[in-house]
């Protein structure tokens, strides 16, 4: 099976392909070896947007798509940046940017609980569409710490840990990570259609979409 990835982002990609490269009998595919569109994530909820994604991508180019929609919830911020987080500070994207702006809107503020939030999209050209979700919950450092990952991984820290995300290093953010939870529940269903000949029924997994 040829699975594309539904993302240009060059750091989701990375962690894609590690998640997933135990994965027998799936060739990944990038943007670079099939181009597709960017898609507007004009969607209120990492859901709506995951579809969108994935919906759009396969329609253009008739493959299977594995696309997803991810941000930081922070609890004291009512939620925020939420499904806004890689342009939290305005475009264009700027990880630097964002990470200097939460923590100013973080200033004084003693709650620092929050969330990573993965929602990932699997479609199918025929219709059939598998949706999981992952989540990761921590709390928002004073200040950057570490020098691997993206986004907001240098302010993040995982319940059960002192160092942040990007300090802990890719293989062990991979093990615990919102993504590493989605994308683990999406190889299971990849698995079972593998197994099953790449049957169009759901083969029993929760949260498919028939069509």
């Amino acid at each position: 099976m040829n699975l594309l990835l539904g993302t240009r982002n060059a750091g989701k990609i990375r962690e894609l392909r590690n998640l997933l490269s135990d994965l027998p009998g799936v060739s990944l595919l990038t943007v670079h070896d099939r181009p597709f569109a960017e898609v507007a994530e004009t969607g209120t909820t990492f859901k709506e947007n995951a579809l969108l994604k994935a919906r759009a991508i396969c329609a253009e180019t008739g493959l299977p798509v594995l696309a997803e929609d991810a941000g930081l919830e922070v609890i004291a911020l009512t939620g925020a940046p939420g499904v806004y987080s890689a342009r939290y500070s305005g475009e264009p994207v700027d990880y630097a940017r964002n990470n200097a702006l939460l923590l100013t809107n973080m200033a004084g503020v003693d709650d620092r609980r929050a969330r990573f939030v993965d929602v990932a999209v699997l479609r199918f050209p025929d219709g059939r569409e598998y949706i999981r979700t992952g989540v990761l919950t921590g709390k928002i450092a004073t200040a950057p710490r570490g020098k691997n990952g993206f986004g907001y991984d240098p302010l993040f820290i995982s319940d059960g840990y002192d160092k942040t995300l990007a300090e802990i290093g890719e293989d062990a953010k991979n093990q615990i990570s919102h993504r590493a939870h989605a994308i683990a529940a999406i190889k299971e269903i990849l698995t079972s259609l593998l197994t099953a000949g790449g049957s169009s029924e759901d083969q029993g997994a929760t949260g498919a979409v028939p069509r």
